[in-house]
């Protein structure tokens, strides 16, 4: 150890106390001290620190937090390269959440894949979201853990990368990671009251599987996610694969998609070139970006 002291990954946190996971596979309890909150910066899971481990029944302490290159705000996790967003027959998915969650991916260069679980139950959602996503660059895997669809081509989508499951809770990430990595991660079943799923999972977790090649997390389930970052409304658009074809060809230079005379994507949806249903979410969260927006010095 040096006197800058050891560096490792924090791989879950509970309250004020974190687990520290070195290269050499050691683990350190330690706990943040309290500079960071004096820098308003809260430790997150996939973070790359420095810390000084404790003496005896000690815990150590957190020195410092390396910088991050992702940084989600819910899950709050850190350092992902590879966003899966989980979806299922039941719970209904909820795609503006998923179009939310490939926004804040694609502002970060993050890689998206797109798992659609319990295919075994329904196989015409996977189908309907392979065409609704079909340019939007980002795979759509239909997956079973009962028939073992998909599962190969899960994991070599997760080869090399630290891979975030995310999405809404009883979606089956837990029972996936399970599947895929003899993990024994808590699973719940859906809400016969409400047809919702039941948070099992309450924090996120990274754990390395197959000899460190894979560094996947673990998170609890959500439903809700605003775009409280201030974004020019200008920009949004750029995070919209699909529609980079028809840059340039509307009538008016700074077309932003929202049905402007002469827009050649709203000419795209008319001609069934593009989705409709994607298109009008796009127009939902461009108008939250720019009442953001208008707000952002008040």
């Amino acid at each position: 150890m040096s006197e800058a002291g050891l560096r490792g990954t924090l791989v879950s946190g509970i309250g004020s106390f974190y687990t520290v996971l070195t290269p050499e596979g050691a683990r350190y309890t330690v706990r943040a001290k309290k500079k960071f909150r004096h820098r308003k910066l809260t430790p997150l899971v996939g973070d790359e620190v420095i810390f000084l481990p404790g003496e005896g029944e000690e815990d150590g302490w957190l020195e410092d937090i390396l910088d991050r290159k992702t940084v989600c705000i819910r899950p709050p996790v850190a350092n992902i390269s590879l966003l899966m967003l989980v979806l299922c027959p039941e719970p209904a998915p909820d795609l503006m959440l998923m179009d939310r969650l490939m926004v804040q991916a694609r502002r970060q260069g993050m890689k998206l894949c797109m798992l659609v679980t319990k295919s075994d139950l329904d196989a015409t959602l996977a189908e309907k979201l392979q065409r609704e996503y079909a340019q939007s660059d980002m795979p759509v895997i239909p997956v079973s853990v009962k028939t073992g669809e998909g599962l190969a081509e899960v994991r070599q989508a997760m080869r090399g990368e630290t891979a975030c499951l995310v999405g809404q809770s009883g979606a089956g990430k837990s029972t996936l990671l399970n599947t895929l990595f003899s993990l024994s991660l808590e699973t719940g079943d859906i809400s016969e009251k409400i047809r919702r799923g039941k948070n099992t999972t309450r924090k996120a977790e990274l754990f390395s599987v197959e000899d460190g090649q894979i560094r996947v997390l673990d998170t609890a389930g959500f439903s809700l996610l605003e775009m409280e970052d201030v974004m020019d409304p200008t920009q949004l658009r750029l995070f919209y694969p699909e529609f980079a074809p028809y840059e340039g060809t509307c009538r008016f230079a700074e077309c932003l998609h929202d049905r402007e005379p002469g827009c050649a994507v709203q000419s795209a949806v008319e001609a069934g070139s593009l989705s409709e249903a994607r298109v009008a979410r796009y127009r939902q969260l461009l108008g939250e970006v720019r009442e953001v927006w208008r707000d952002r010095y008040d």
